[in-house]
């Protein structure tokens, strides 16, 4: 499938939705659902929700539409006019000019907006966003793979007395040079694993163990992952622990499939914690949901009685105090893709629910 030929697709889905819901046309800003028209796309300056050029969409026409100061970068580096969308800029201090071009675009105003409380059919995007298909698979695959590449070589480089901050920038450097942009990174060393869930990297040093993960984003698809290093080999209690974890990660992973409602996946994942010694820490941390165009589409919770997608990212992230298992995954009718895995990491193999999965073991440095 051509870049052109994703385009067509996509704008197919989009313009389904806009009959469904009767609308003259639809017009996109989320930095997420950019990236995902555009195949790649790029249309922020600061990493957040909204950019900084829309996208309108109707039943026979592209726009886009941007103040001055985006458009080179637009046309030159994202192909709008190249992709076939007719652009619209304005002054960068008008900025009421903006909605006035929509308004003469679609003079009915029938429009629906993937942000705001008016017309929104980001759910309806999102909805459509998450079945990749099979040129994002292959492109998710290379930066999962790059992106495994980048932290565990930032891993074997780790020394004792190095800071949290240290050992984050030089893992922001690795994504970097590989074209990934971080969304989040987090660090802990020794007894702040044990403490926070959500360790942001501080001044502390590191003298035992340490560990790494965040999601990182290159053609707006977002990858999650954690790995672990330690001086010296883990404690026989340790081991098991993570051995434990991961088990329950791919609990979750296998009961992903097509079809199933999500929250009976959850308590599977939650039988294992309970079946394996561990029910109170299902409690304490969220276990992560369906990723794609962004670190978490959602985050799977009882409540949620969505079902499976083929061709669906996943990053479920179980953890147990002092360890936590994370890494993302293409689900497909009978089949498991790993998009980040041990790529220089030793591998644990993993087999339950008719499945094999490879898992990376501590790095013992």
């Amino acid at each position: 499938m051509t870049k052109q030929e994703e385009l067509q697709y996509k704008l197919s889905k989009l313009r389904a939705i806009m009959a469904g819901r009767q609308l003259h046309g639809i017009y996109i800003k989320r930095q997420d659902d950019f990236a995902w028209l555009t195949c790649g796309g790029r249309n922020y300056v600061g990493v957040g929700d909204m950019g900084n050029c829309g996208l309108l969409v109707t039943q026979d026409r592209c726009y886009a539409v941007s103040n001055n100061i985006e458009r080179p970068r637009m046309i030159d580096e994202n192909h709008l006019e190249d992709m076939g969308f007719e652009y619209h800029s304005f002054v960068w201090h008008d900025g009421a000019r903006e909605g006035k071009i929509l308004s003469e675009l679609i003079p009915s105003g029938k429009i629906g907006y993937d942000y705001g409380g008016k017309d929104n059919v980001f759910t309806d995007i999102k909805a459509v966003r998450m079945d990749l298909t099979e040129a994002e698979i292959d492109r998710y695959l290379q930066i999962g793979k790059d992106a495994s590449e980048a932290i565990e070589t930032a891993a074997q480089a780790v020394r004792k007395g190095m800071t949290e901050y240290e050992i984050a920038a030089q893992i922001i450097k690795n994504m970097e040079d590989r074209g990934l942009e971080e969304l989040s990174c987090m660090v802990a060393a020794d007894d702040r694993i044990f403490k926070y869930r959500h360790p942001l990297p501080t001044s502390k040093s590191v003298e035992r163990r340490v560990q790494m993960g965040g999601n990182f984003r290159r053609d707006g698809l977002v990858i999650c992952l954690t790995r672990y290093a330690s001086f010296g080999p883990l404690s026989a209690e340790l081991e098991n622990q993570m051995k434990a974890n991961q088990l329950i990660d791919c609990t979750l992973i296998s009961a992903s499939e097509p079809g199933t409602v999500l929250c009976d996946a959850l308590l599977k994942g939650k039988a294992k914690y309970e079946e394996l010694g561990y029910a109170d820490e299902f409690n304490k941390h969220h276990q992560g949901g369906p990723i794609g165009y962004a670190g978490r589409d959602y985050r799977v919770d009882f409540g949620v009685t969505d079902t499976v997608k083929d061709h669906q990212g996943f990053c479920w992230n179980p953890s147990i105090t002092g360890t936590k298992s994370e890494d993302t995954y293409v689900v497909e009718k009978g089949k498991r893709t790993a998009v980040t895995g041990p790529v220089l990491f030793e591998k644990e193999i993993i087999e339950t629910g008719g499945f094999t999965f490879e898992r990376p073991a501590t790095l013992i440095l």
